[in-house]
């Protein structure tokens, strides 16, 4: 049967257009699901009286585990059910199905030769599956995917109306899996950058469109939590000095608004004071444009908030140091002992050794690096890839 939304598969599928419209529903809020559609094929499983329904998003490889949701009568797995991943996936019998044809296995085998298959025998029949409903998919990306409707040995094989079903059905499920492979790229990107701006040490804040603060990174809130020049209170961002707060209240209002009239390129500085005299940290707040209207009662992030401690320094890693410039062991430690700012001699405490051992290991440091004195040292390592691994 190919995949079409042809008139004739409501007439066969005889769905009410409530019911209908519920799936349709679930297919598109599959993506956003911490189990990707799993509503909907529970809500599949129970129209077609199925004890299985499988959704393979991403095929099992000896280099990497597949991504399969299920949903049956036993809860997400099946009770005493082996790896489908990583061994019953390689005698599948439904691997070279042609895209878009949904069939049964009676239909494509005969009854007496898929009850005799492998597959059947070693996988389906010890779990009580008899009767298999597949289609397999491509999407318009390119993702290949495939779904199994499974029913036990006292149910029956599936009828027009059962495949007529599937067949209104799949061609949202396919732009649907598109939308969770875009949100998946995405997130995983987020991820990176979150993770790159974690170790330079940039403290990051989302604040709502009251000016409260919905997410922190850890840098930032190791900084709330020292209360050392900012803090949060009731959930809102105060400094230290009473005349910086009212600038820094200022500074957000300002924002706000900005958010509002979807001025992405504008941005405020400010910088704060410190209880114990130490260098200011300084703050840069921008505006996350309004690209949507929703609820009142939703939180929306509304302001980003960047804080840099000046006297915090990046992570930076030893290994990709000692890599990227050839440097010994003892030259690595040197060389991320300036890059945290101490003297000839300070550094020579921290590694017990003679200021004289330190400032031979730092010549090293600096035929390889590139760098002429310490300053600039410490800005090409800061410059470098260093901190971002």
């Amino acid at each position: 049967m190919p995949i079409t939304t042809a008139p004739e598969l409501f007439d066969v599928a005889a769905l009410p257009p409530s019911q209908l419209s519920t799936l349709l529903g679930q297919v598109y809020q599959g993506p956003l699901e911490p189990t990707p559609w799993s509503s909907l094929l529970e809500a599949i499983r129970q129209q077609l009286q199925a004890s299985f329904v499988t959704l393979v998003l991403r095929t099992p490889a000896s280099e990497r585990p597949g991504l399969i949701v299920n949903a049956s009568a036993y809860g997400p797995l099946l009770p005493g059910e082996p790896s489908y991943s990583e061994h019953y996936y390689a005698v599948c019998p439904f691997l070279d199905w042609p895209t878009d044809r949904i069939a049964t296995a009676d239909e494509v085998f005969g009854d007496d030769a898929w009850c005799a298959h492998a597959f059947y025998l070693q996988y389906l029949k010890p779990l009580d599956l008899r009767y298999i409903l597949t289609s397999n998919m491509r999407t318009e990306a390119g993702v290949e995917c495939a779904l199994f409707v499974s029913r036990e040995h006292a149910g029956r094989d599936y009828d027009a109306a059962d495949k007529a079903l599937i067949g209104i059905l799949l061609p949202h499920l396919k732009r649907a899996v598109d939308l969770h492979s875009t949100l998946d790229v995405l997130e995983s990107e987020r991820g990176l950058y979150a993770g790159a701006i974690d170790r330079l040490l940039v403290g990051t804040l989302l604040l709502d469109e009251s000016g409260q603060l919905m997410k922190s990174n850890a840098a930032a809130a190791d900084l709330l939590a020292k209360q050392d020049g900012i803090h949060s209170r009731h959930n809102r961002l105060q400094a230290y000095c009473s005349v910086e707060n009212r600038a820094l209240q200022k500074a957000i209002q300002t924002t706000l608004a900005q958010h509002l009239t979807a001025a992405s390129a504008s941005c405020e500085v400010i910088a704060l004071s410190r209880p114990g005299g130490e260098a200011p940290l300084s703050l840069l707040l921008r505006p996350i444009p309004l690209n949507y209207c929703a609820d009142d009662r939703s939180r929306r992030p509304a302001v980003a908030v960047f804080i840099r401690d000046p006297l915090g320094s990046p992570q930076a890693s030893r290994a990709t140091l000692r890599k990227l410039f050839q440097l010994t062991a003892t030259e690595t430690e040197v060389a991320l002992l300036m890059m945290d700012g101490l003297t000839l001699d300070e550094a020579a405490t921290a590694l017990g050794t003679s200021k004289n051992t330190v400032r031979a290991h730092l010549r090293g440091v600096f035929a390889k690096t590139g760098a002429t004195r310490q300053a600039l040292l410490v800005k090409t390592l800061l410059n470098s890839v260093v901190a971002l691994a």
